[in-house]
């Protein structure tokens, strides 16, 4: 039966509600952006066993490129396997990217190497992290060096409480050192739900490769 003129339907009492839920939501974050008014580096950590860490930090760097900001990359552990991320931003003279690590530590099978490639790319690392030109530093798997005690942890605590102000730095790999998390600004600790590798999928060009 069609209502009268000027009576509003269902829809309409949906529409309206969802309006109002909106305007508070968005006084809400308008509230929550104004106050957010510090402006200076920050220091993201992506950890846990799930997948994505070092794509997501290799996101930031495609967006840091929009912003024409200068990038340094330094990645621990995977020198072995060539890499889309490694072959793609080294074409861009905006980032100056270094693979430092000789394979997974379980294909190496030899501490000492393992230690004195780690110790070289921390070299690298650290006068990334004392250069005020490199606006975003991406330090891909240095959580695994932590963890196997390549490198110094408070070493690497030290150098990044005493970074550029504006520097921002992106830190992944699993098993992130409480202090690493509890010294930096957002973390996020990616969690397996399903994998295809435990489907005996290997390791895919242009997804993991």
């Amino acid at each position: 039966m069609p209502t009268n003129e000027g009576t509003r339907g269902p829809g309409d009492a949906e529409g309206q509600r969802h309006r109002e839920r909106m305007q508070r939501r968005k006084t809400v974050m308008d509230a929550r952006i104004g106050a957010a008014s510090d402006r200076r580096g920050v220091l993201l950590v992506l950890t846990g066993n799930g997948k994505g860490k070092s794509s997501s930090a290799f996101g930031m760097v495609a967006r840091a490129l929009g912003h024409d900001m200068q990038i340094g990359v330094v990645q621990y552990i995977k020198g072995k396997y060539l890499t889309g991320e490694a072959t793609f931003f080294r074409r861009f003279p905006q980032v100056r990217f270094h693979v430092m690590g000789e394979g997974f530590t379980w294909e190496t099978q030899d501490r000492e190497r393992d230690v004195r490639a780690a110790e070289a790319a921390w070299e690298i690392s650290g006068a990334m992290l004392r250069d005020p030109a490199l606006a975003l530093v991406v330090l891909d798997e240095l959580n695994i060096a932590l963890r196997y005690r390549y490198v110094e942890l408070a070493a690497v605590l030290d150098a990044l409480r005493n970074r550029p102000h504006m520097q921002h730095v992106v830190i992944t790999g699993r098993g992130a050192p409480a202090e690493l998390i509890e010294l930096a600004d957002t973390v996020t600790d990616m969690r397996i739900v399903k994998h295809a590798f435990d489907a005996g999928i290997g390791a895919q060009r242009g997804v993991e490769l």
